[in-house]
């Protein structure tokens, strides 16, 4: 059982982050935040995939603008990710972000902050610190082994700002695209400080090595009870950075949602086309809404004994298809027969 770390709690638009809270998982729109109906359109697709806290790009106050009828059509909270220029933030406010993430440090003058602060005061609105390892301050040392060390520096210097403003509605994030790098900074951090995290691995790359980087990073931190809410950065359709996430926190056992599956990697005993059949199985089921973990296995030997914890499963051989129940099989059928068959079982409807 992981224990987790007890951090201070805040609201992002109905999400509670922190303390006993589940962690829950975010994902950042690829599209022109300008374009209201695509922006619309793919944050739909996120929340249907399971995303439940968005964050849009506002580089300018057309952008900033559209929140205001972004947030009208869509039903997942919202964050405003903002680079330099306060009143892009306070312009964000207004028009109904839940929440900013931006680093008061590079807004500019102390007066250019407190406006900031101020806007996000009267509505209860918390501001992600971000920092990221390839944007440090330059009098801040880069040296790889000194790396941890500085984006905790830089980390601690966006919030005294923001403490100093008597403003404590306050969410981190440490990022490096070096895994090492990133563990070491959260875990030094979250032993000398209660605010709650946002990990992330930065740039991890494509598809599949992002998967692995993020998965690492992630995964290390949330078993040590380290993390409050997860985003796993990918150069890709940001609805397969909505499904790794989940795909981590369920591997954990830290959340239930939807499909968990089990397969075998195959063998030489093998004698059905085990990958594709995993395969159609998992995109059949993988918008499933309440938890069920389905077993794809090779032979009807060794299949339902090894996953004899599923709810349900299917294995195959020699033309003849399988259908299993925690273990004990209840049914025989041909094999081409099998995805109907459990399809069948699964939603009789």
């Amino acid at each position: 059982m992981i224990k987790k770390k007890n951090t201070r709690k805040i609201n992002i638009g109905g999400v509670e982050i922190g303390g006993d809270s589940v962690i829950s998982v975010q994902s950042m729109c690829n599209t022109d935040t300008r374009d209201i109906k695509a922006t619309v359109r793919q944050i739909e697709m996120l929340t249907d995939a399971g995303c439940e806290i968005i964050r849009v790009a506002a580089p300018d106050k057309q952008a900033a603008e559209a929140i205001l009828e972004i947030k009208k059509q869509i039903k997942i909270p919202l964050i405003a990710d903002i680079h330099f220029d306060y009143r892009l933030a306070i312009v964000s406010i207004k028009n109904g972000a839940d929440a900013l993430r931006l680093n008061p440090g590079n807004i500019g003058k102390r007066e250019f902050v407190e406006k900031v602060v101020n806007a996000a005061k009267e509505r209860h609105i918390p501001i992600r610190i971000g920092v990221n390892a390839g944007s440090l301050e330059k009098d801040l040392s880069h040296k790889p082994e000194e790396l941890p060390d500085s984006i905790i520096e830089s980390a601690m210097r966006h919030i005294k700002i923001l403490e100093n403003l008597d403003f404590d509605l306050i969410k981190v994030s440490l990022k490096a695209s070096d895994v090492p790098t990133m563990v070491a900074a959260y875990k030094k951090f979250a032993a000398i400080s209660d605010y709650p995290l946002h990990l992330g691995v930065t740039e991890a790359g494509t598809l599949k090595s992002g998967l692995i980087k993020s998965s690492m990073g992630i995964g290390s931190l949330l078993l040590e009870g380290i993390g409050d809410t997860i985003r796993i950065s990918l150069t890709e359709d940001p609805i397969e950075e909505v499904y790794a996430g989940w795909e981590i926190l369920k591997a954990l056992n830290l959340r239930k949602k939807g499909l968990s599956l089990i397969s075998c990697p195959t063998c030489g005993r093998c004698t059905i086309d085990l990958i594709n059949l995993a395969k159609n199985v998992e995109e059949k089921f993988k918008n499933i809404e309440k938890p069920l973990t389905i077993a794809v296995m090779g032979c009807p030997v060794n299949g339902p004994g090894e996953a004899k914890f599923a709810d349900i499963g299917i294995s195959g051989a020699n033309g003849e298809g399988y259908i299993f129940k925690k273990g004990e099989v209840v049914a025989k059928i041909p094999f081409n027969d099998l995805i109907t068959r459990l399809e069948k079982e699964i939603m009789p409807d």
